[in-house]
C-alpha cells in the first residue's frame, strides 16, 4: 500500500468530537502516508463545514449511513445510540470498520458475522488502555483472570447511567469512591462513555463475563487511570497506564486519538510491530 502507484485508502470518520476532529486533523496533516480523508459525518453540519474549511483538503461532510460508500476505512467516534446507524452500512459494503464505542460492539456481536459474509473487518483501536498486544498473546495459551480498575477525576464520571440511575453524588468528594465492581459487559452498559476500553480488554482477552471491572472516581487524581491485571498459563504481569483528560471531553484521554492513529498506520506502514 505505500507503493505510489497504489490510490490511497480513502478515510471517513464519524463524528467530529474530541476524537474524530484530532485523528481527522492529523490524517489531513500528512500523519498517515497511503490515506486521504474524505468524508466526515457530524450532528451540526454547517459548524463541521466551518471547522474543515481550514484543512487542506476539506472533506464532503455526510450523513452516517453515507460514509461506507464513500471510503475504504470507518473510524467510529459518534455515541453509542447512533453506533448501529454506522457499524451496519460499512460492514454491509465491506469495509474496514474501525469503532472506538467498544462496548456498543459488546451488544452487536452480530456484526463479526455481517464483516465475515460481506468481506469487512472490524479493528478495535486500544484506545486509553495498554498492552492489548499481551492479552492476546496471553489468551492464545490461556487466561486464568483479567481486571480493571479504572480511576477517574469525579468529572468525568457525573453523567455516566450508572451514577445517574442510581443518584450517586459525586460533587465535593474528598475520597476515592467505588462506583461498580462487576463484569465488563455490566460496566459497558452503566458507563457507555467511559468503559469502553473495558470492552476492548475483553475483546482481546476473556471475554466480557469474565473480564471483571471496578470503577472509582477519585478525587485525588487528575488524570484517567487504567490499572490492568492478567494472570495465564503463559506470564501474570500487571499494566497501568494514566491518561492525560482531553480539553474538549474529560471523559475521554488524549492517547485514544493518537491509537487511533497507530491502528491506521497499521493498515499502510510497510513495518508493523506488535502482535
Amino acid at each position: 500500500m505505500g507503493d505510489s502507484m497504489t490510490p490511497p485508502l480513502r478515510l471517513a470518520i464519524a463524528g467530529l468530537g474530541a476524537i474524530g476532529m484530532s485523528v481527522a486533523r492529523h490524517v489531513d496533516g500528512g500523519a498517515v502516508e497511503a490515506m486521504s480523508l474524505v468524508a466526515v459525518s457530524a450532528r451540526d453540519r454547517a459548524r463541521a463545514q466551518e471547522r474543515l474549511a481550514e484543512f487542506s483538503r476539506p472533506p464532503d461532510v455526510l450523513p452516517l449511513e453515507a460514509l461506507g460508500e464513500a471510503a475504504d476505512v470507518i473510524v467510529e467516534c459518534v455515541p453509542a445510540a447512533h453506533f448501529m446507524e454506522v457499524a451496519v452500512p460499512a460492514l454491509s459494503s465491506g469495509r474496514i470498520f474501525m469503532p472506538l464505542s467498544a462496548g456498543a460492539l459488546l451488544e452487536h456481536m452480530e456484526l463479526i458475522e455481517l464483516a465475515k459474509q460481506k468481506g469487512g473487518r472490524i479493528i478495535v483501536p486500544t484506545g486509553a488502555l495498554i498492552g492489548l498486544d499481551a492479552v492476546r498473546a496471553a489468551a492464545s495459551g490461556g487466561i486464568t483472570s483479567v481486571k480493571l480498575v479504572t480511576r477517574k477525576p469525579p468529572a468525568g464520571l457525573k453523567d455516566a447511567p450508572h451514577v445517574v440511575d442510581n443518584g450517586i453524588p459525586l460533587d465535593n468528594l474528598t475520597a476515592p469512591k467505588l462506583l461498580f465492581s462487576g463484569s465488563a459487559r455490566d460496566a459497558a452498559k452503566g458507563f457507555p462513555a467511559n468503559l469502553n476500553v473495558g470492552a476492548a480488554l475483553a475483546l482481546a482477552g476473556c471475554g466480557p463475563d469474565k473480564t471483571q471491572v471496578e470503577i472509582w472516581a477519585d478525587p485525588e487524581v487528575t488524570r484517567n487511570v487504567q490499572s490492568v491485571t492478567v494472570k495465564s498459563a503463559c506470564a501474570d504481569f500487571t499494566m497501568t497506564i494514566e491518561n492525560v483528560p482531553s480539553d474538549d471531553n474529560p471523559r475521554t484521554g488524549r492517547i485514544t486519538a493518537h491509537s487511533v492513529i497507530a491502528a491506521l498506520h497499521r493498515l499502510t506502514d510497510p513495518l508493523v510491530v506488535g502482535s
